[in-house]
């Protein structure tokens, strides 16, 4: 049955604001409207959201109030994160895999490409895997040749195959070499727990909108026994002089407010959100006997269970697989595995050995507000779709 309503499958992009968080952001929208870095009463009164909210989030993930600062979001989190930590102790090596976020990969690129590091990228196996003898092959050699520290960055889950990174084990490869651990939990934060004072891990960061909250705000925790580092923007004295600028309020609010649902729901939504993966898998694997799934995404319980990256048949309709499905009213997202030479599609994907780039990706991503309802449609269309290219 068609539903009523566009189908949204693309929660890994961005996720609906939830209404509890709305109505936490809206008194900082209109009444409590004082600068907080004034001293009068409206902006003291503003402040102490702030601060409030700083106390949810730490609190949240087991830290202290004093290691989290808000910003404009993951890609800010990432840079400063990255880019202070090698400005303020000089790192010249930096680690990574060809699989990161753009808000990770192009950062450090670019500071390779401008002489300030030397970059080295992690090997993977066809299925996304990061081999972690070679990691720790890279950091003994940069240790035992350059008498130097790393920068470590690897992601948590990743936002395209599903992947997750163990952080207790590669922190632990991190700490043998005192090396300093970024890791980017965009994808994860939220969806899963996060317990700091066990986590070896320098820097973690989130983004409000990829778990209920607002656009345009997340947060960098950095860890205060480990690493201290200097700001990445300058301005005022915000952030305990590690950001200057306004604080975006009702974000930071707002964000505070949905890490609270995401962790006070976090069970009942992953029991909802694994059923409907899985009853994608299946009826896909039913209806398509062809279909693969890329990563680990299929794997339910060891993936990012909010992702599934699907790999389609080859045919005439690979290129126009996602317009299809938005005339059809879903939406998701995905790409080419950068056939041609082309520079257009998922790095992640062509990053892969193996990969068939005359194959048709999607990524369909889940969210608690998706129905079983919504899957079945999504399926169903996909489905017709290559019925019709067969039939030509």
């Amino acid at each position: 049955m068609k539903p009523t309503v566009a189908v949204y499958l693309d929660n890994a992009a961005t996720t609906r604001l939830d209404p509890e968080v709305l109505d936490a952001m809206l008194p900082l929208m209109t009444e409590q409207f004082g600068n907080p870095s004034s001293i009068h009463s409206h902006g003291r009164t503003v402040r102490t959201a702030i601060e409030k909210a700083r106390k949810t989030v730490s609190s949240l993930l087991n830290t202290s109030p004093a290691e989290i600062f808000f910003t404009s979001g993951g890609t800010e989190a990432d840079n400063t994160a990255i880019r202070s930590s090698i400005d303020t102790y000089g790192l010249t090596h930096a680690i990574t895999s060809p699989l990161e976020h753009h808000a990770v990969l192009h950062t450090l690129q670019h500071l390779e490409k401008q002489g300030a590091i030397q970059l080295s990228l992690v090997n993977i196996d066809a299925n996304g895997h990061f081999d972690l003898a070679h990691l720790e092959e890279l950091l003994r050699q940069n240790r035992d040749v350059y008498s130097a520290r790393s920068l470590v960055s690897l992601m948590h889950g990743n936002n395209e195959i599903g992947n997750m990174l163990n952080l207790n084990r590669v922190g632990e490869i991190c700490r043998v070499y005192d090396a300093i651990f970024h890791s980017d939990t965009v994808q994860t934060m939220g969806h899963f727990r996060h317990n700091l004072q066990q986590l070896p891990v320098d820097f973690i960061v989130g983004s409000g909108h990829k778990f209920h909250g607002p656009k345009g705000v997340g947060f960098l925790y950095v860890n205060a026994e480990r690493v201290k580092i200097h700001p990445f923007m300058y301005g005022g004295a915000q952030e305990r002089n590690m950001r200057g600028g306004t604080e975006n309020v009702y974000g930071i609010v707002g964000l505070a407010k949905a890490l609270e649902i995401t962790y006070r729901d976090m069970d009942a939504h992953r029991q909802h959100i694994t059923g409907l993966k899985r009853r994608m898998i299946e009826r896909l694997q039913a209806q398509m006997p062809t279909i693969q799934f890329n990563g680990d995404s299929a794997d339910v319980e060891n993936s990012l269970y909010t992702v599934l990256n699907v790999s389609l048949p080859a045919s005439d309709m690979s290129d126009m697989l996602l317009f299809s499905l938005d005339i059809a009213r879903i939406s998701a997202s995905g790409g080419s595995a950068c056939s041609s030479g082309s520079s257009l599609g998922s790095h992640v994907l062509a990053a892969l050995p193996g990969i068939d780039p005359e194959r048709g990706y999607v990524r369909f991503s889940f969210g608690k507000y998706n129905t079983a309802d919504e899957i079945d449609y999504a399926v169903d269309t996909l489905v017709g779709l290559y019925q019709k290219e067969l039939v030509k």
